[in-house]
């Protein structure tokens, strides 16, 4: 059973009610910037246990009409089709798959700002398609020496260029695929638009990590620096706020460098600034939701080592960075942490050396207890490791096969067979396939696919980086996946 140190009602209850009085606060307008992921936050929910993916999506439909979501897109990324590397889309279609989610859950989409317009031909067919179907479209355009030259980006020749936003609800979020889309710049945009009709409006930023009030050194921000590594992001003490308040808060340096600006805006903007502090701008309540902080400092630490292991990988694909990977280790330093720490790494590497040095996955499930599965004439490894594990959880001998030979054989012979395949053991998705048609007519079988759902929070280590299709199928069934930064074979060119 996984251990919960994060209160997740009483988050969504806070953050609505700090989102109600920023709102208050400001005349009824609220900007909210909202950065990392609204659907899907999986970090989150691993390194604050009881955390939910959808906690922002279920606190948005708490506020219920008085939301209204603005998407942005940067035309720079639609040309150059800028994938999500997390699910292998391009940002103009995970601007349509945003769309689609919010309003699947009754979220009202406004409209999509297509930012640093400069009719890029296909940032020009991506407006048009939009268009058609029937969704409000918006300019914004390229403003030389953003952001420091700040009186003529608020300005008729900045900001002024930029067509206003007609929006209707008294919170407007404003989101988009990913970094750098232009989120800030649209929210400052429109308290420009805003004021120059005569209209009051705000402004604020909704970041879950660093968490402002947990200390600066504290796993979790820790592990929210493991996770941004590529990008260089550092936790910092923000001194504007302890030189205004004497109180000590945490930010993330990009805030804290571009602070003077934001704030040489706003005075632009309004006549004076409403902050004092990068930490006054966020609204994130999330510290004041940890019920167990030591359960959340153990679950942080464990993610940490989990993204140096991602790290590696990453380097290994041509991906990453020696100097992600070196970040992170000076992090594991600072928290007293090695990679020998994660228990199914030893596990996974010591079944491998029984085997010839055969690729071997170790699983360790909610018990601490640690099954390993080996490669074989059958299945790979990961797919071994996988039935082991629930053989286990649902306390059926190791005797017992939970899928007879006669029915993978089949299954191989169609791979190796009319699909060409060269590989004829079983991956992880097949295996499951072939479980499913067992339980038809094994108990065993069918009692294993009941408790497949008590494989989520187990942690896994495999010897060599799986093939896609199997660290898929463990990021489905919840498993928390690290791999060995090498491949099976030799070969140049690996799927």
């Amino acid at each position: 059973m996984r251990k919960i140190g994060f209160d997740n009602e009483k988050y969504i209850e806070r953050q609505g009610a700090e989102i109600r009085r920023r709102i208050a606060e400001f005349g009824g307008k609220l900007y909210l910037e909202f950065g990392g992921k609204l659907f899907d936050d999986h970090h989150a929910s691993r390194v604050l246990p009881g955390f939910k993916p959808d906690s922002k999506l279920s606190m948005l439909r708490s506020l219920g009409k008085e939301v209204e979501i603005v998407v942005v897109v940067n035309s720079c990324d639609i040309e150059k089709n800028k994938m999500r590397s997390d699910i292998g889309i391009t940002y103009d279609l995970d601007v349509l798959r945003l769309i689609d989610a919010f309003r699947a859950i009754d979220l009202y989409v406004g409209s999509v700002v297509i930012s640093k317009y400069k009719e890029q031909p296909a940032a020009v067919a991506f407006k048009e398609k939009l268009e058609r179907l029937g969704v409000k479209v918006y300019l914004h355009y390229p403003i030389s020496n953003y952001p420091f030259d700040v009186p003529n980006i608020v300005s008729e020749n900045g900001f002024g260029k930029n067509d206003y936003i007609e929006t209707t609800a008294p919170l407007v979020v404003v989101t988009a695929p990913g970094p750098g889309s232009g989120k800030m710049a649209t929210c400052l945009s429109q308290l420009y638009h805003e004021n120059i009709r005569g209209k009051k409006a705000g402004y604020a930023k909704f970041e879950t990590f660093p968490i402002w009030n947990l200390p600066l050194k504290h796993p979790v921000n820790l592990a929210y620096e493991a996770a941004t590594a590529d990008l260089n992001d550092v936790n910092m003490i923000d001194p504007y706020h302890l030189e205004a308040y004497g109180v000590t808060t945490v930010n993330y340096n990009r805030d804290v460098e571009v602070f003077p600006v934001l704030n040489a805006m706003f005075e632009k903007i309004y006549g004076e600034s409403p902050y004092k502090s990068p930490t006054d701008m966020g609204v994130n309540m999330a510290g004041f939701c940890i019920s167990d902080d030591e359960v959340c400092k153990k679950a942080a630490l464990d993610e940490i080592i989990r993204r140096y292991f991602d790290a590696l990988k990453y380097k290994r694909l041509g991906v990453g960075t020696d100097e992600a990977v070196k970040k992170i280790e000076l992090l594991m330093n600072q928290a007293g942490i090695s990679a020998d720490d994660r228990k199914v790494v030893g596990a996974a590497l010591a079944k491998s050396a029984e085997t010839e040095n055969q690729p071997a996955v170790a699983i360790e499930l909610g018990d601490g207890k640690i099954v390993t599965g080996k490669t074989s004439k059958l299945l790979g490894a990961s797919s071994a490791a996988l039935l082991n594990a629930v053989k286990v959880i649902s306390g059926i001998p190791d005797e017992i096969d939970l899928i007879k030979p006669e029915v993978i054989l089949p299954i191989q012979a169609l791979k190796t067979g009319a699909l060409g395949n060269k590989n004829p053991r079983l991956h992880s998705d097949e295996v499951l396939i072939a479980l499913a048609i067992s339980a038809a007519t094994s108990p065993e079988a069918a009692k294993a696919m009941e408790n497949l759902k008590e494989l989520r929070w187990c942690e896994a280590h495999s010897t060599v980086i799986l093939a896609q299709i199997d660290q898929d199928v463990y990021r489905k069934l919840g498993i928390n996946l690290t791999c060995e930064p090498q491949y099976q074979t030799k070969k140049l060119y690996h799927k």
